[in-house]
């Protein structure tokens, strides 16, 4: 197992709206990976947060008729309301506004000013104020930007940063480490962008004032997305380079974002950090949008899903596992309500409910409620214990193990490995039927029940960065001691004694049924 300390992040959420469908999806997935790493035993830091400075928050203020600082204060909090609501364990929360920020993305601007990569100048182009972008007029699409957003002309004084020098460093970059952009068809996308020249990068403001000001010219304030990017570095303490968690935990392991700004992430973001002569993050990952029922997400359809009503529907850990199950992460995927109650009820309640809640009973029923004592395993018996073994890790080079697809970012596939012991595991009871062994062979019956009760431990513990109400439940009823469900405890060699006492069973994944009108 890898032992070095794990930084992972979501981007820092934009502040002129509410949190969607989208915002708990990235933060799902960055809280299903940091607690995986916290299972296996890694010391993990993990960061979101909120991005507010800029062009669209000023105007979204003013629309709204309130300072850009108090949209700020109260879309912020929206965004710290959605991690508790969707059970994210992050260890710390940044906001752009924050004293701690604004110096840290001051020093990152003077570190890349003193090494001569910053030039006064003027700049005269395109502007996207929903993207924060800008565009050269090839990028145009029917006079918009890439992404159909609206553009306008600016011209305005303003600091370059010579992203034009980096082409070649940033090329080289990507093709010493491959793992550094993923998927695949986002990192082909950014070598061939960095291939077709880069160039010098406007990043300062003065037509407006919601910002940070540049430091030693406060006419100017900071482009949105240099000030933005830096809070992966003001969270752990930059620019203090020798306090305890930036001497831990930086270069980041994982920058998790959307893929609309894989660009900003992995173009600018590593030019910026080569700049200040400062360490590149190891990989950023970008992830594909969510559509509803086969429709675009947008405001003037007003089909945007908060996640609470979602969560109040269907539940909290069936919510968390759909996103993280239903969509191949990399691509793109779509919302569909009979999906999330498909997912639901064939995968949650019927598979890995149902196969708990039977051999649980059974167990309560006709072993006095104690784990029984095996004896002899079959075949069969060690077939299915060693699917279940290699569940979690595999001996090198033979496959994928819930640790390689993790690692990968291939949640799905985690998920479907889970699944496909859940299903084993079924046919095995199926075949066994140890209902009928209660006469037949009450010690035949043991076995099968005592490997069914290893089984269902073994998934409730690899579940719990998905789940982790639910599998804390099932492990109670398991009476596995709290200190036993990292993964150092996944071996079969670490189940309770036979003969403990279980709690009387109880379901955990209710079956979805619709409410009558």
């Amino acid at each position: 197992m890898n032992n070095k300390p794990f930084y992972i992040t979501t981007p820092i959420y934009y502040v002129n709206d509410r949190p969607h469908i989208g915002h708990a999806y990235t933060s799902v997935a960055c809280d299903v990976l940091a607690r995986f790493k916290r299972l296996s035993g890694e010391e993990v830091f993990f960061l979101t947060g909120t991005d507010e400075h800029g062009l669209k928050v000023e105007k979204s203020a003013n629309a709204a008729g309130v300072s850009p600082q108090a949209l700020a204060d109260a879309n912020s909090q929206h965004f710290r309301d959605l991690t508790q609501m969707m059970n994210i364990s992050n260890d710390d929360f940044i906001r752009t506004t924050e004293k701690r920020h604004i110096a840290s993305a001051q020093k990152l601007w003077q570190d890349m000013q003193a090494r001569g990569h910053i030039t006064l100048g003027s700049y005269s182009g395109w502007y996207s104020v929903r993207d924060e972008a800008y565009y050269q007029e090839s990028e145009l699409v029917g006079g918009k930007a890439p992404t159909g957003a609206e553009v306008e002309w600016v011209e305005e004084p303003s600091y370059f940063f010579k992203l034009s020098a980096f082409g070649d460093r940033l090329l080289e970059h990507y093709a010493k480490n491959p793992q550094f952009i993923g998927p695949e068809t986002r990192k082909n996308e950014i070598v061939s962008f960095v291939k077709g020249g880069l160039k010098d990068l406007s990043i300062s403001r003065t037509t407006f004032s919601w910002g940070i000001p540049v430091p030693g010219d406060e006419k100017h304030i900071m482009y949105v997305w240099l000030d933005a990017l830096a809070n992966y570095l003001s969270a752990l303490g930059y620019p203090d380079t020798d306090a305890r968690l930036y001497k831990t935990f930086w270069p980041a392991a994982l920058h998790m974002v959307g893929k609309d700004i894989i660009r900003f992430h992995t173009v600018y973001w590593p030019a910026f950090l080569m700049a200040a002569e400062l360490p590149l993050p190891e990989r950023v990952f970008a992830h594909g949008w969510w559509t509803i029922e086969g429709e675009k997400m947008s405001k003037s359809l007003g089909n945007a899903i908060a996640p609470g009503a979602l969560v109040d529907e269907f539940g909290l850990d069936q919510t968390r596992y759909f996103l993280m199950r239903e969509v191949p992460f990399g691509n793109d995927g779509n919302f569909s309500r009979q999906g999330m109650i498909n997912r639901v009820n064939s995968e949650l309640s019927n598979n890995i409910g149902n196969l708990a809640q039977r051999t649980l009973s059974i167990i309560n029923k006709n072993c006095g409620g104690m784990i029984p004592q095996p004896n002899a395993y079959t075949a069969e018996d060690e077939a299915l214990l060693a699917d279940a073994k290699n569940l979690y890790i595999l001996p090198e080079g033979k496959g994928s193990s819930l640790h390689d697809l993790m690692e990968a970012q291939q949640f799905h596939l985690a998920l479907e490995r889970v699944l496909e012991l859940s299903s084993a595991a079924n046919a095995y009871i199926d075949v066994q039927a140890p209902w009928k062994l209660k006469k037949e062979d009450p010690d035949r019956m043991n076995t099968v029940l005592y490997v069914l009760y290893c089984v269902i431990r073994k998934i409730s513990i690899c579940l719990q960065p998905f789940t982790p109400d639910s599998s804390s439940k099932m492990l109670d009823q398991l009476g596995v001691a709290e200190n036993m469900r990292d993964f150092a405890y996944v071996g079969e060699e670490f189940c309770p004694r036979p003969g403990t006492v279980l709690l009387p069973p109880q379901p955990v994944f209710l079956r979805f049924t619709e409410k009558a009108a």
